[in-house]
């Protein structure tokens, strides 16, 4: 069976910061979901102290993740109950955060796990990469997604797509 992926929606931020972007009235004619994303913030402080997040359904609880970060000479790990995304630059760096999150099974009865993957670079010898493994504890079909950063607001030529997989 061939695998196919197909663009549901994109949005690119244009001169005008947003607190947040949405993807709403999400099909359920997919198997799975696939968010890309580049973005930057407006935040202020250095970029590992700044980060991307995800939520479903516009619901912020029951939701659990764990974090591994390198940044090429250290590691570190952690838990909370949100679902981080990754790491991102402040908009002073001039660079911008790549950033996957892959949603298996968006629409059936079960949990939501997330699969999350985010490289930064700091314009240094150093650039951190998160790993991260997200669960969302509903049985709700996801017909909405927001991504946010944890301060500050996503830039100009901040870019989003959302793709739908499925099975041909």
């Amino acid at each position: 069976m061939a695998t196919q992926f197909t663009l549901i929606n994109s949005t690119a931020v244009g001169s005008t910061p947003v607190s947040s972007v949405t993807f709403n009235s999400i099909p359920s004619t997919y198997t799975d979901l696939l968010v890309k994303m580049s973005v930057s913030t407006n935040a202020s402080g250095t970029a590992s102290a700044n980060g991307t997040n995800i939520n479903f359904n516009g619901v912020t609880t029951n939701r659990l993740y764990r974090r591994l970060e390198g940044n090429g000479s250290s590691v570190s790990s952690d838990t909370n109950a949100n679902i981080p995304i990754g790491t991102v630059n402040a908009s002073s760096s001039n660079y911008f955060s790549n950033q996957e999150i892959y949603i298996p099974n968006y629409n059936s009865s079960y949990y939501k796990s997330t699969i999350v993957q985010s490289v930064v670079e700091y314009n240094s010898p150093t650039a951190t990469q998160d790993l991260v493994s997200g669960l969302w504890s509903s049985t709700a079909a996801i017909t909405s997604l927001t991504i946010y950063p944890d301060a500050g607001s996503f830039i100009q030529y901040s870019t989003f797509y959302l793709y739908g997989i499925k099975n041909s």
